[in-house]
C-alpha cells in the first residue's frame, strides 16, 4: 500500500504539470497566428512522441526496472515545461509538446508497476486510485495554470517545471523498484526469448481476437472518442460560449472533480460488485450518452442555460472513462504473461497514442469544416463500436501479482 501511495503522488504531480499548460495551448497557438486546424496537430504532437516512446519505455522497464524509466520520463517533462514557458514561436510550442510526449510515454510503466505489486482482484481498484490521482491533477492543474497565466505568459510553464523537478526528487527518494526479474514461468518452464516491440504491436494488430488484445482494442477505441473531446473542448467553449483563456481552466476542472469522486469512491465498488467486464460495459454506456447529448443544449437553449446543461452532459464523459479505462487495463494485466507486462502495456499506450493523434486532428478538422457539434456525435458512434466489443467479453483466468 505504501508503494501505491507513493506512485499515486508521482502520477498526481505528473498530471498536475501537464494540465497546468494543456488548456492554454490553443490560446497560445492562436495568439501566434496558428489556424484552428493546426491546434489539433499541436495537441496531437504530444501523442506522436508518446506513441514512439511508450513501447520503448515498456521494454526498458521490463529489462532495467520501472523506477529508472519513470525518473527519466519525469525529468524530460520538466525540460518540456521550461520550453513552453519561454516559447515565442509556434515551433517552440511543438517542441515542448513533443518532449512532453517523450516523457509521458511512461504511463504504461506506471500501470505495469501496479500489476507488479497488486493481486489480480485488487488491480482495477488500484488502477482506479492511480487514475483518481491523475484526475486530481486534472482538477487542480488548469486552475493553477489560469491563475499563473495572470502573472505572465511564461509563468505557467515555469511553475509546471518546478513541480516536476520536485516530483523527480520525491520519486528518487521514496519510489522503490517493483520489477522482479523472471527467468521461468509460474509453472517452472524456461521463458521463451523476449519479443521485440515491433513483434508485439504486429501481434496485437494481426490477432485482435486474442483475450488480452480484445480488451486493448476496447481501451483504444474508447480513448479515440475521449481524444475527440479533448481536441475540441477548449475551442468549443471559446466559440460557442465565449470562454477566455483566463477562465477556461475552471471548466476543465469538471473532468477532475468527477474523475476523483468516481475513482476514489465508486470504481472499486463497481469492480467488486459487478466485475471488470460489467464495469467496462457500463463505462461505454455512460460515455456514449455524454457524447451524444453534448451538442444538444446549444441548438435548443439560450447561452446561459445551455452551458449549464452542456456541463451536466459533459460529466457523463469522466464517469464513463472512470469505469471503462481502469477496468479494461486491469483485464489486460490479468491476461498478459508477467514478464511482458511493461512491453504489452507500453504497446497499448502506443495504440492509445495513435488514437490521441487521430482524435484531435480529425476533430478539429470536422469542427472547422462541418460544425462545432459534429465531433461529439462522431465520437459517440466510435464509443458505440467499443460498447459492442465490450458486451461480447467473457471472464478469463487472471495472472497473479509478481511482487
Amino acid at each position: 500500500m505504501k508503494r501505491l501511495s507513493v506512485l499515486m503522488a508521482v502520477c498526481f504531480v505528473d498530471m498536475l504539470g501537464l494540465m497546468l499548460v494543456a488548456p492554454l495551448m490553443p490560446f497560445y497557438a492562436t495568439r501566434m497566428h496558428a489556424p484552428e486546424w493546426m491546434v489539433g496537430w499541436l495537441i496531437s504532437s504530444f501523442a506522436v512522441a508518446q506513441l514512439i516512446s511508450s513501447p520503448v519505455w515498456g521494454k526498458f522497464s521490463d529489462r532495467y526496472g520501472r523506477r529508472p524509466a519513470m525518473l527519466i520520463g519525469l525529468s524530460a517533462s520538466a525540460l518540456a515545461y521550461v520550453v513552453f514557458g519561454f516559447a515565442s514561436s509556434l515551433w517552440m510550442l511543438f517542441a515542448s509538446r513533443i518532449v512532453q510526449g517523450l516523457g509521458g510515454g511512461t504511463t504504461g510503466v506506471a500501470q505495469a508497476y501496479v500489476a507488479d505489486t497488486m493481486a489480480p482482484a485488487e488491480r482495477a481498484k488500484a488502477l482506479g486510485w492511480i487514475s483518481a490521482a491523475t484526475s486530481a491533477g486534472v482538477l487542480i492543474g488548469p486552475v493553477i495554470g489560469s491563475v499563473a497565466r495572470s502573472f505572465g505568459t511564461e509563468v505557467p510553464g515555469l511553475v509546471a517545471a518546478g513541480l516536476m523537478l520536485l516530483c523527480v526528487v520525491f520519486a528518487w527518494r521514496w519510489l522503490p523498484e517493483s520489477r522482479i526479474h523472471h527467468t521461468h514461468t509460474a509453472s517452472g518452464q524456461q521463458l521463451p526469448p523476449g519479443r521485440t516491440i515491433k513483434q508485439t504491436l504486429l501481434e496485437i494488430v494481426e490477432r485482435p481476437s486474442a483475450p488480452a488484445h480484445r480488451v486493448i482494442w476496447i481501451y483504444v477505441v474508447g480513448m479515440l472518442a475521449l481524444n475527440v473531446v479533448i481536441g475540441v473542448m477548449a475551442l468549443y467553449f471559446k466559440d460557442v460560449y465565449g470562454v477566455t483563456e483566463e477562465t477556461i481552466g475552471y471548466f476543465f476542472t469538471i473532468f477532475g472533480v468527477v474523475g476523483v469522486l468516481m475513482r476514489f469512491g465508486l470504481v472499486g465498488w463497481f469492480n467488486h460488485r459487478f466485475g471488470e467486464i460489467r464495469t467496462m460495459q457500463m463505462g461505454t454506456i455512460s460515455l456514449f450518452l455524454g457524447l451524444a447529448l453534448m451538442p444538444l443544449p446549444a441548438t435548443i437553449l439560450p447561452p446561459g442555460p445551455a452551458i449549464v446543461v452542456f456541463i451536466l452532459f459533459l460529466t457523463l464523459v469522466p464517469v464513463g472513462t472512470a469505469l471503462l479505462f481502469p477496468a479494461s487495463t486491469s483485464l489486460v494485466s490479468q491476461r498478459v504473461p508477467r514478464h511482458e507486462l511493461g512491453l504489452v502495456m507500453g504497446a497499448q499506450q502506443t495504440l492509445r497514442g495513435i488514437a490521441s493523434i487521430v482524435g484531435p486532428v480529425g476533430a478539429t478538422l470536422v469542427f472547422d469544416q462541418l460544425g462545432h457539434g459534429v465531433p461529439f456525435l462522431i465520437a459517440a458512434v466510435v464509443v458505440a463500436i467499443a460498447g459492442r466489443m465490450a458486451f461480447r467479453e467473457r471472464p478469463d483466468q487472471p495472472v497473479a501479482a509478481t511482487a
